[in-house]
């Protein structure tokens, strides 16, 4: 079942995307930015809502109220990760509109990438460190001061299961310059729906979100490094088994 689940969910992709992208095509002159950003948001619903009851990837989400209790302030986003799963759920299941720093690669993707260009994100070209470093510090400047929260993964690409990557002090060091809150996400979402792999597992995506941390007096690699710190030992809590070697 877990095989034709995958397939009906990859089925269902090849034919929704392509039509949604279309849709925003048409309607997107006629939205500001922010309608824009929920109107797109309604594909993520779908395909979180398909994942839970097709292929039975369920979610909880703990430590919300951190996040509720932030809403007017300027916030940056740092999350593991380990999936594609978390980058479709954001934006369908957390409060705020997000940007994203993503590789500019994924625009050349048809249809979702021509759609992600019509909405204000800041995409990078990771071939150059120093300009992509100046890049999200500019555009997240500009992002903040919109009311807009940044996301970024710090890890940079998907890690496996148990695994992690040295974060990258970008995101840190952006909440440092802008004095931006820092709020961290764990999540286990590499359990149900791996890196790199087709099949999707039934299972439940815990998502553990932070208590905001201040930047205020804090260099950009002091806060790095409470933000690795909080992510590491939380995935050691919500995925023990996966860190038991360890």
């Amino acid at each position: 079942m877990i095989y034709l689940r995958s397939i009906l969910f990859a089925i269902f992709l090849v034919i929704f995307t392509p039509i949604w992208s279309v849709l925003c095509f048409i309607a997107f002159p006629f939205l500001n930015p922010e309608n824009r950003y929920r109107f797109i948001g309604l594909w993520n619903k779908v395909v979180i809502w398909l994942l839970w009851h097709l292929c039975h990837i369920r979610y909880e989400i703990r430590g919300m109220q951190h996040m509720n209790a932030m809403l007017d302030q300027p916030v940056v986003v740092l999350s593991k990760h380990q999936s594609a799963y978390e980058t479709i759920a954001y934006i369908a299941l957390l409060p705020k509109q997000l940007c994203f720093v993503f590789k500019r690669e994924l625009l050349w993707i048809p249809f979702f990438g021509w759609a992600l260009a019509l909405l204000k994100m800041i995409h990078i070209n990771r071939s150059s460190k120093e300009t992509a470093a100046i890049s999200v510090a500019n555009q997240g400047r500009k992002r903040l001061a919109e009311g807009k929260w940044i996301m970024l993964f710090p890890e940079g690409t998907r890690t496996a299961t148990g695994t992690h990557k040295p974060y990258s002090k970008g995101g840190a060091r952006l909440a440092s310059a802008t004095e931006a809150f820092v709020i961290p996400i764990a999540h286990n979402a590499g359990r149900c729906w791996p890196k790199n792999r087709f099949l999707k597992k039934p299972g439940t995506v815990i998502f553990s979100i932070g208590p905001a941390i201040s930047s205020a007096g804090k260099t950009g690699g002091q806060l790095h490094q409470e933000v690795e710190s909080w992510i590491e030992n939380e995935m050691r809590v919500i995925d023990p088994s996966a860190y038991s070697d360890s």
